[in-house]
């Protein structure tokens, strides 16, 4: 582990930008007194918002100006094409220069990801990085993945993701031999499509991959598997639909605490154990979804995110840096997938 660790930060990117990144940044400084952090975007804006928040420039960050934003709406082809002095595009660029350790961005999905392996370069071994979010379940927390970046996926891709989320989720997480499992319509194994039945083969097959079969939609939340692996049109839908149901059940909570004197003050009564409720369904606390597969570390950050939940992000990269995570992928993927092929 090295004794420092470099981040540069899209600080234009999302629906706050530098409101969100600059606070967040300084509260990261203050929790990891071995990282330095790069932000990246406009040179006013950013010292307005230092001194806004009374910062000045601390010790340990610098700021490299840069013109262009990349719009939420852009397609990737053009931010890729035309904005090459976007916050983004330069935040990836040290990390490809090895001016940084890793990057956060919470600008558009579709951009960062583009840009990324245009700039980064996939592994070996590695055909598509894919997005790795955690969402919180029973047992405390289940890592999904791909969450958007690959919308039609082979069986291969679906086992690279398998072992990509496996070798994070123990680095990150702690998790030893972590239980993958493939989301399906059904448990039965005449279920899925055939994609989704050739990748539970070559999962079966592979003896050092805890697989542990089929997972249906609920199963996400019981805890039955540490990894739940799907392509990136189903992971999306999913985690889009859950962040849902979850603003739906706040939002009538709180109309019905509020219905009645009687019920506000049953709310009054209550308000110790739906703090603490609200904490672990928190989505803030789970923010930061890691781009896996590449050759550096590069994380999404919610793009509604503010200051804490971009925190967050930070601090998962902070890990995935200190952890060496794209080395770990490196070296456990090569023998897998030579395996696979053998066993195919």
């Amino acid at each position: 582990m090295s004794e420092t660790t470099t981040l540069s930060l899209d600080a234009m990117g999302g629906d706050y930008g530098p409101e969100a990144v600059v606070p967040a940044a300084l509260g990261a400084l203050e929790r990891h007194p071995e990282l330095h952090i790069t932000l990246v975007g406009q040179r006013p804006r950013l010292l307005e918002e230092l001194e806004r928040q009374r910062a000045g420039e601390p010790e340990r960050l610098t700021i490299h100006h840069c013109n262009e934003v990349v719009g939420m709406d852009e397609p990737p082809s053009q931010a890729l094409r035309y904005k090459r002095d976007s916050s983004m595009r330069v935040a990836l660029e040290r990390v490809r220069a090895g001016e940084a350790d890793g990057c956060v961005s919470a600008g558009n999905t579709g951009a960062l990801m583009a840009t990324a392996r245009y700039l980064l370069k996939t592994l070996p071994g590695i055909d598509r990085p894919a997005i790795m979010s955690t969402i919180p379940s029973r047992g405390g927390a289940t890592h999904m993945l791909d969450l958007g970046a690959n919308i039609d996926c082979t069986a291969e891709h679906l086992f690279q993701f398998a072992v990509m989320g496996a070798v994070a989720t123990e680095a990150i997480h702690g998790v030893e031999r972590p239980r993958v499992g493939l989301l399906n319509i059904g448990e039965e194994e005449i279920k899925g499509n055939e994609q989704v039945k050739r990748a539970a083969g070559l999962l079966s097959a592979s003896e050092p991959i805890n697989y542990v079969g089929y997972i249906e939609g609920d199963g996400i939340f019981t805890g039955e598997a540490d990894i739940v692996v799907c392509d990136g049109f189903v992971g999306n839908v999913a985690l889009k639909s859950s962040e849902g149901v979850a603003a739906l059940i706040s939002e009538y909570m709180r109309t019905e605490f509020r219905r009645t004197l009687l019920t506000r003050l049953a709310g009054l009564v209550a308000m110790p154990v739906l703090k603490a409720l609200r904490r672990r369904i928190d989505p803030r606390q789970y923010n930061g979804a890691s781009l896996l597969g590449l050759r550096g570390v590069a994380l999404k950050s919610h793009g509604s995110a503010d200051a804490f939940a971009f925190g967050r992000a930070i601090d998962t990269a902070v890990l995935e840096v200190q952890q060496g995570v794209p080395g770990l992928i490196e070296a456990r993927i090569e023998p897998l997938l030579a395996g696979a092929k053998e066993g195919a």
